[in-house]
């Protein structure tokens, strides 16, 4: 077991090594911050000033050596639109995008799992039907057509919910979140329910594959053969045998979820990263983009750690093999 951690971490390390690379080229590539920094007035000294205090006069592999210097010292770069630190302002737009991503997965899995049992155990029934061709519905819609649906539905219309903002907040461990307050909660259900669409579609459609995958095999009739009450064969032989599928691509949702909610965040005004990166990337931010993407690099290979690591726990058959 210690040898195959460390042998991920390492694999760990070098991946976020090389997306590095990646993030800070893509990043360097896109327009020239000068351009909107320093005003078209300005005289040739003033522009050159600003370009020697953001180093951006020096050679693309001397400013890549300061940034990893700087990112293993925990210290992105200073945002030049906020004059802080990159990362404090990431950091403190993260708790909005996190509790978003969370109430649209919890929303996903309290949702398409049940209704993926349903529609594996009884495949013709015509709810089973409906069912599966809803879920078509939530792969199809373009995210961004139901959310503008969702605001003038209940927002306009009936009234019912507000149309963005993050409402009032809360502290709790010094940091502030909307679903401690009653009107906090009112503004997540649209763009959580808008978010949490495709994902529930999608853990119906692999639930369901995976109880009639294992709904045949030997385990299962002979649980039902001893007598077992439904219930229990469904949650301990059916449903525990189609976990790893399931928490494989949920642990991989939730971190695409904090990843790629720019545009549910942009039309919600969703004070969350999402919003800030398309902020970022219109003033020419680099600091922060690159913050953003390191951020989400690190959350896709931490969930993938922790989500092999989790398979031993689930399913008894999958072993670590220290020598592999």
């Amino acid at each position: 077991m210690f040898i195959w951690l460390l042998r991920r971490f390492y694999q760990a390390i070098f991946i976020v090594l090389a997306m590095t690379v990646i993030v800070f080229a893509g990043a360097n590539l896109i327009g020239n911050p000068i351009d909107i920094l320093v005003s078209p007035e300005a005289d040739s000294i003033e522009r050159a000033r600003v370009i020697r205090q953001f180093g951006l006069d020096q050679p693309l592999w001397v400013q890549y050596w300061a940034f990893l210097k700087g990112l293993a010292s925990g210290q992105f770069g200073v945002s030049y639109v906020y004059g802080q630190s990159a990362l404090d302002v990431v950091v403190s737009r993260l708790p909005a995008t996190l509790e978003l991503a969370v109430a649209a997965l919890l929303l996903s899995v309290g949702i398409g799992i049940p209704l993926g049992l349903y529609c594996g155990l009884y495949p013709k029934s015509l709810l089973s039907r409906s069912i599966m061709a809803s879920s078509i519905l939530g792969f199809s819609l373009p995210g961004f057509w139901v959310a503008l649906l969702l605001i003038m539905l209940f927002s306009v219309q009936l009234g019912w919910l507000p149309t963005s903002g993050r409402g009032p907040t809360r502290e709790l461990f010094g940091v502030a979140w909307s679903f401690l307050t009653i009107e906090g909660l009112r503004h997540m259900v649209l763009p959580a329910v808008t978010l949490a669409l495709f994902k529930i579609s999608l853990v119906i459609r692999l639930v369901r594959a995976g109880v009639q995958e294992v709904l045949p095999q030997e385990y299962v009739r002979f649980a039902r053969a001893k007598g077992l009450k439904e219930g229990r064969v469904v949650l301990v032989h059916v449903l525990k045998n189609i976990l790893i599928p399931i928490v494989t691509v949920i642990g991989l949702e939730f971190a695409s979820l904090v990843a790629f909610s720019v545009v549910i965040e942009t039309i919600f005004s969703w004070p969350g990263i999402g919003k800030l990166i398309i902020d970022s990337i219109l003033q020419l931010d680099r600091p922060v983009m690159v913050s953003f993407l390191i951020i989400v690099v690190l959350l896709f290979v931490t969930i993938n750690l922790i989500v092999d690591f989790l398979y031993t726990l689930l399913d008894p058959r999958v072993r670590i093999d220290d020598t592999n």
